[in-house]
């Protein structure tokens, strides 16, 4: 019995190896295609300055940007760092993931292209009675 559990824990240390490996081989060997990078994992207390502080050592920092809430004014945990090259970016990439801002890990990967929103939808109209119709809810009034 205790042969089967020894032989059971090396199977799962084994595979959750090649499974880290391959997942930070795949993570680390894409290249970029874009001087723009995704800063995840933020605290709430970062900044743009402190963002603009922390990547500016890797190359000419064109723009850093903590996006915040609209309503509170307070960070939402990610940013956006864009660099004037893209090796510049790949130097800030490789240096800058899983380091520490503010007492936080951060993650940096490639920007995505922001996808295009679809159109909104008109506004309800009050029927007769008084009521609106909320479609998340039901009837209100």
């Amino acid at each position: 019995m205790m042969a089967f559990f020894s032989g059971a824990q090396r199977f799962l240390r084994q595979s959750s190896f090649v499974v880290a490996s391959h997942f930070t081989s795949t993570r680390f060997t894409s290249t970029l295609t874009s001087p723009k990078l995704f800063i995840s994992g933020l605290s709430r207390l970062t900044t743009d300055e402190k963002l603009t502080e922390a990547f500016s050592p890797f190359g000419q920092l064109l723009e850093a940007k903590v996006i915040t809430d609209r309503a509170s004014g307070r960070s939402k945990g990610y940013g956006f760092v864009t660099y004037a090259t893209i090796e510049d970016a790949e130097k800030a990439r490789a240096g800058m993931n899983a380091k520490f801002i503010d007492g936080w890990v951060i993650f940096v990967d490639p920007a995505k292209p922001r996808e295009p929103r679809p159109p909104q939808q008109p506004q309800s109209q009050p029927s007769g009675a008084g009521f609106t119709v909320n479609k998340t809810i039901g009837w209100c009034g």
